[in-house]
């Protein structure tokens, strides 16, 4: 077999990648980049021969690029795979794995939004407002795609819901979005520390039941603000 499947980042031309030994590599003759998107075809085109994986990593997060395959092996799962997708059988298969995505997503919905109110522990004086900080929350954080902290497995859900209340005050009861910070190593990182210790010390107000006054306090504030 001339070529070998590869985890591969982009390289400096359209038809350059770089392999995890760091060696350049062109791109061979005859074959294409299937965009992302697709993930059943991408998986087809994976398995069906040789191919490059373009992944790219900026921060933290790793993007997909694409894969590159031979055109011909493209096309030809391409077809088969439309093929398949024209049929009666595939489309109700289709709306059973729908129906079933959208019963877990509900499920996960209500389950999030009662971690946030946990997390809140807001006294029963300030439920109403528990409540409604928790929907705004979980509205934010919690669409399948949004890529938010909600979205990950990795943690316990006790602490996704503490990180996406951080960060929903960080944006929305705080002058985080509009701050020039330096480019300078770490800062950012200690900003956001910083600004965390600002909304915990909010949030512990509410916890202790005292009376806090709409118009003087930015979490109220942006509650009032209409969803963006």
């Amino acid at each position: 077999m001339p070529h070998k499947s590869l985890n591969v980042s982009p390289g400096k031309t359209d038809r350059q990648v770089i392999d995890a030994e760091g060696s350049v590599r062109q791109v061979p003759e005859g074959w294409e980049l299937l965009a992302p998107g697709d993930a059943g075809l991408t998986r087809r085109v994976k398995a069906a021969g040789p191919s490059w994986t373009v992944k790219e990593k900026k921060g933290r997060r790793v993007f997909s690029r694409g894969v590159w395959a031979d055109s011909r092996q493209i096309a030809a799962e391409r077809e088969k795979l439309d093929a398949e997708r024209s049929t009666e059988q595939y489309a109700r298969r289709r709306q059973q794995d729908l129906r079933r995505r959208e019963v877990k997503q509900d499920a996960y919905v209500r389950e999030f939004e009662s971690a946030v109110v946990a997390f809140l522990d807001f006294d029963p004086v300030h439920s109403d407002l528990a409540k409604q900080l928790a929907r705004a929350v979980t509205a934010h954080a919690t669409p399948v795609g949004s890529g938010t902290v909600a979205r990950t497995e990795r943690i316990p859900v006790e602490r996704r819901a503490e990180s996406a209340v951080i960060a929903w005050m960080r944006h929305q009861t705080t002058a985080y979005d509009s701050m020039k910070i330096p480019r300078v190593r770490g800062k950012r990182r200690e900003v956001r520390r910083m600004l965390a210790a600002e909304s915990k010390r909010l949030l512990q107000v509410y916890r202790q039941g005292r009376p806090v006054t709409g118009t003087s306090c930015p979490l109220q504030n942006a509650l009032q603000q209409p969803p963006a």
